[in-house]
């Protein structure tokens, strides 16, 4: 019997739709005072300050209190459904229960690659998620969401990230229903803005005049402003279920959400790397920012503070808010903060003369370049820098009144591993879901995983801070070993590395049952490229329901338990051994150069829907033309 890799989803939309709705009612809070523009008001006592980053946050630390005991029940579940020979995982999780330094911790990862990585993540998100129909059957891997600490995302992984937790940490599924209109309508790209039914707009020039009013009003009221603020109202019109996009929705209001106070979900991260003055390309010893719903801030020793994320705006001073100083509220915008950790993509709104775009938007595109200034058209500004006077002595960007923050990938680490692999998170396993464009034609080759182990043997002192990553091969042993065409576990011996680093569960897009290796720039998806992405994902995340390899769900619960085990000094069980085998890059390397394109056959096969049969036909990768030199002389998305 061939076990089925199409996810049988259809039959029952109507039936989601109505759990997909009431999921969206309830979402992240318009808790800004002054819709898109920061206010500020009186500040609680004691006043906010900026903290050292040599601990976890009081709040992040009551928070995981909960959260740990809440991932219980789904990793019981999830570990008993995968099938580990010879070993009882479900009296395991239930003996260590009460200690949650015994428990596995599980983090993921999405990468960035505009849309492309926001849907292919998307498709691994269902695939983890038990709410989604049919992904608690033989060979899914549904729960493994639920059983998860930490979920970070970086530029479209991201958006991916964002949209989940301001809809109120909703399924895939509801983002994607389109029986009453979906969140994810993609089919009219950023450029025209949304379709008329969805929000209350009749034209893209009115969609224009809103987005150019709201971020001139930030700049009226005296903050100052970058083509991000543009960008980042322009994303919320497609990631956020409000009302034009939702103006007052901030990142710190997902601390209010039922589903986040009450750790019924992982914590959400967005990543952000720091543009030193004078530079313009991102070097691998930039610092990292991250965003969390209680805070701002980096671990890196460069800066090495946190800035509670509702008083962003606020100015600080040597880490300390004047008594004369108010608490500005607002600045967190969602859409801001997506932006922020995608400013790439502004790079894009630069060429708009180079692409079919309708004229409304050439024309506001020129508008606003024209008012902001050439200076400032690459990257997120924050002003005033939280970060202003404090450690002098070791940050670059201690001296200036703005703090500029760029796409989160321009260092090349583009999955936000850098959040989750701090000492004082203390997480296991990492499944990152890569789907970056490294290749010839837009797959990943591990570039961002080689430029994450690169930078974590940085022996100056200011990057590695204590955190230690697996030994990662070239990139062209990556191509050349299939590494970037399966699923590859890395750091199974943890005696290799300093300290016990996570195990990486890692998960380059691949074609399983679509070419998804769209270009990262195509603007617009209709619905069926956007679900076929999406199925591809969750063929990726589960190597087609373990038809392409039948071993890999059980492998799955050998990678969450692995440094569990080791802790608890529990003999491996021999099926885990066969896992770790097969799965872990056993040190090999070939680092020849390929002398044939990248070009990646299918791993099962595509699916003709109507039929059920087989199709042999490719699909045609749209590219933007002419944009990609721009990219590689930035970044590998």
């Amino acid at each position: 019997m061939v076990r089925s890799f199409f996810v049988p989803r259809e039959a029952s939309l109507e039936a989601d739709a109505a759990v997909a709705l009431a999921e969206l009612e309830s979402r992240a809070f318009p808790n800004a005072p002054n819709g898109y523009t920061p206010k500020g008001s009186n500040c609680p006592s004691p006043r906010p300050s900026i903290r050292s980053a040599s601990a976890l946050s009081n709040n992040e630390t009551s928070w995981l209190e909960k959260r740990r005991n809440n991932t219980v029940a789904p990793m019981q579940d999830l570990l008993g459904r995968l099938n580990i020979a010879g070993f009882d995982a479900v009296s395991y999780i239930s003996n260590h229960k009460t200690n949650a330094s015994a428990l596995p911790n599980i983090a993921i990862a999405a990468s960035g690659g505009g849309y492309r990585a926001c849907l292919n993540g998307g498709g691994a998100i269902q695939a983890f998620d038990s709410r989604e129909e049919n992904s608690s059957a033989a060979g899914h891997l549904g729960g493994l969401l639920q059983s998860a600490t930490y979920l970070a995302g970086l530029s479209g992984g991201g958006w991916l990230v964002g949209s989940i937790y301001v809809n109120n940490f909703t399924s895939i599924s509801g983002l994607l229903n389109t029986n009453s209109g979906s969140v994810w309508e993609f089919e009219n790209s950023i450029f025209e803005g949304p379709a008329t039914s969805k929000f209350q707009v009749f034209s893209s020039a009115e969609y224009f005049d809103n987005i150019y009013k709201e971020v001139g009003d930030k700049s009226y009221a005296g903050f100052n402003t970058s083509i991000t603020d543009y960008w980042g109202r322009a994303l919320s019109y497609q990631l956020v279920n409000a009302s034009d996009g939702g103006p007052a929705y901030t990142w710190s209001s997902i601390q209010l959400q039922d589903s986040f106070a009450n750790a019924d979900s992982p914590m959400p991260i967005l990543v952000t790397d720091a543009r030193a003055p004078g530079e313009t390309l991102i070097p691998s010893n930039t610092t990292v920012y991250e965003f969390n719903p209680f805070e701002f801030g980096t671990w890196d020793p460069t800066t090495y503070g946190f800035v509670p994320l509702e008083f962003l705006g606020s100015n600080f001073s040597g880490g300390v808010l004047a008594e004369d100083e108010d608490c500005v509220r607002g600045f967190d915008n969602v859409g801001y903060a997506m932006g922020t950790s995608s400013s790439l993509f502004n790079q894009f709104l630069l060429q708009v003369d180079t692409t079919s775009i309708p004229q409304v938007a050439k024309t506001f595109v020129t508008k606003i370049l024209g008012a902001i200034g050439e200076d400032n058209n690459d990257i997120a500004e924050y002003t005033p820098n939280p970060f202003y006077g404090y450690h002098n002595a070791t940050s670059k960007n201690a001296q200036e009144r703005s703090l500029a923050l760029v796409d989160g990938g321009e260092d090349l680490e583009n999955i936000p591993l850098h959040p989750l692999i701090q000492p004082h998170r203390h997480v296991d396993v990492i499944f990152a879901i890569d789907s970056s464009a490294d290749t010839n034609n837009y797959w990943p080759n591990g570039t961002s995983l080689v430029a994450t182990y690169q930078r974590s043997l940085n022996s100056s002192g200011n990057l590695a801070n204590g955190t230690s990553f697996p030994a990662i091969p070239d990139q062209n042993t990556f191509v050349n070993l299939g590494l970037n065409t399966r699923p590859t576990f890395f750091g199974c011996n943890s005696s290799n590395t300093t300290t016990i680093a996570p195990l990486i569960v890692y998960l380059p897009n691949s074609p399983y049952v679509y070419q998804s290796n769209v270009s990262t720039f195509q603007p617009s998806y209709n619905t069926s490229e956007r679900n076929d992405i999406v199925l591809n994902g969750y063929n990726v995340a589960t190597m087609g329901n373990g038809s392409a390899n039948a071993t890999w769900p059980t492998c799955v619960g050998c990678a969450i338990l692995s440094r569990s085990l080791e802790r608890t000094n529990t003999p491996v069980p021999d099926v885990c051994t066969q896992c770790f085998q097969y799965f872990c890059w056993d040190g090999t390397v070939n680092s020849t150069n390929a002398s044939t394109p990248y070009e990646p056959p299918y791993k099962v096969g595509p699916v003709d829907k109507k039929s059920g049969a087989m199709r042999v036909t490719r699909y045609a990768v749209p590219v933007l033309a002419g944009y990609l030199a721009i990219v590689a002389a930035t970044m590998t998305l």
